[in-house]
């Protein structure tokens, strides 16, 4: 398989990283698949952050430290625009947005911009799948077939194989064929449908609960239930049940190849001859539930304790405490000791998030408990420099300066 259609599975997928395409959409997360997970991180309570000092105040002295770091990553990984905000309670923010949103106008990046959000999504599809779960409308460890027809293995995998990434179905985003259709036109349309014959059609990876793999066929998946047993479109469900009572009214799940401006361009090499485009006008109908949603940083911001607590920001719950309890449990997701993957969410050295990558964009969300600290960044490339995604580089260099004792230091491995 070619390193560019390797990269779009992550981002699609992960980008734990789709949000990178393995994340196009990465969206997707980019370590290991693990063997089976230990039975001691399969149930119970999450894993406990590890020992550390306690988040560093962005003092002048500190910001000065910060924005020399995401100066010096924006010129190693050659990233043209970044927006970072950093926020604990009782302390100042930070907020900086560095280089540019065009580069051939040379317009500057800056806070308020809408940008694409790769695998983050799956926060959102995987919250509305157990906000049903929790008002028994469905089980999670109901299998797929009873609610979509033709899965391969479908009376054993689970919705909460799906959701955990422990499915071993094979993921779309890899196939050859629908990296050749995606870059050949990327303004087309893509059905869910269409992306799940890209899976269908190869053998189960493993049985269920067997490993870790990360793959976007399990969320078009999940979407396609939510949509059947709501009665709504996946947009519509998100926006009304997640989005509004949260108050995040700059974020959407797109219909179409539809942006809303101010929003910055994004570069990608993920491209049918390798060379850098302007991926901005890009349909992401192809990530659909696994990487399409668009975001802010103000939003965003909103969406980290919202997520990792199960809790909307006035104070209701969002999902129950014994789902988001389920939903917090992380196994590991390989040899890594400081990096697990739970319902739609991953726990890397403490910080409960996601991160996301669809071509041209990445973007990091997430929040460390003991401090409430919220930490957010956004990218206008999704091009990985020395192996790594760009937004993981800067995850691990803007924590080693405000949370020595949990450093953001996703794992990468590079399939193909």
């Amino acid at each position: 398989m070619s390193k560019s259609s390797a990269r779009l599975r992550r981002g699609v997928a992960v980008a734990i990283t789709v949000g990178t395409l393995t994340a196009l959409l990465t969206a997707g997360p980019g370590w290991a698949a693990p063997a089976s997970a230990p039975a001691a991180l399969t149930a119970g309570s999450p894993r406990p952050s590890p020992p550390g000092p306690v988040v560093r105040a962005p003092t002048p002295g500190v910001a000065r430290q910060l924005d020399a770091a995401v100066q010096r990553v924006m010129r190693e990984a050659n990233i043209p625009g970044v927006t970072v905000g950093i926020w604990t309670p009782g302390q100042p923010g930070y907020v900086r947005s560095f280089g540019v949103a065009d580069k051939s106008t040379g317009r500057k990046m800056a806070p308020g911009m809408y940008m694409r959000i790769g695998s983050e999504t799956k926060t959102f599809t995987v919250t509305a799948l157990l906000q049903l779960a929790d008002q028994k409308k469905v089980g999670l460890d109901d299998p797929i077939a009873r609610y979509v027809g033709g899965v391969p293995n479908g009376h054993r995998i689970t919705l909460r194989r799906l959701a955990d990434m422990r499915s071993g179905l094979f993921n779309y985003s890899e196939d050859p064929a629908f990296f050749k259709a995606l870059t050949s036109n990327p303004q087309r349309s893509f059905t869910p449908q269409q992306l799940l014959a890209y899976s269908f059609g190869h053998p189960v990876l493993f049985q269920p609960g067997q490993q870790f793999s990360y793959c976007n066929t399990n969320l078009v998946l999940l979407g396609l239930v939510v949509e059947k047993v709501s009665g709504q479109r996946l947009g519509d469900y998100i926006r009304q049940h997640i989005l509004d009572p949260a108050g995040m009214t700059h974020t959407l799940l797109p219909n179409g190849d539809e942006f809303p401006t101010p929003h910055a361009q994004g570069y990608t090499t993920q491209t049918a001859d390798g060379k850098e485009a302007d991926s901005a006008d890009w349909n992401p109908s192809w990530g659909w539930a696994a990487g399409a949603m668009i975001s802010t940083l103000q939003d965003l911001r909103t969406w980290a304790p919202t997520v990792a607590t199960g809790r909307f920001p006035d104070g209701r719950r969002m999902i129950g405490a014994a789902v988001q309890k389920q939903r917090l449990v992380t196994p590991r997701t390989g040899s890594f000791k400081g990096a697990g993957y739970g319902l739609g969410i991953f726990d890397v050295q403490g910080w409960i998030g996601h991160n996301g990558s669809l071509p041209g964009y990445e973007s990091l969300t997430v929040y460390l408990p003991s401090t409430r600290t919220v930490l957010v960044a956004l990218l206008n490339t999704d091009t990985d420099y020395r192996s790594q995604e760009p937004s993981t580089v800067l995850g691990e260099a803007l924590t080693r300066i405000i949370s020595p004792g949990h450093v953001y230091n996703l794992p990468v491995t590079r399939a193909g």
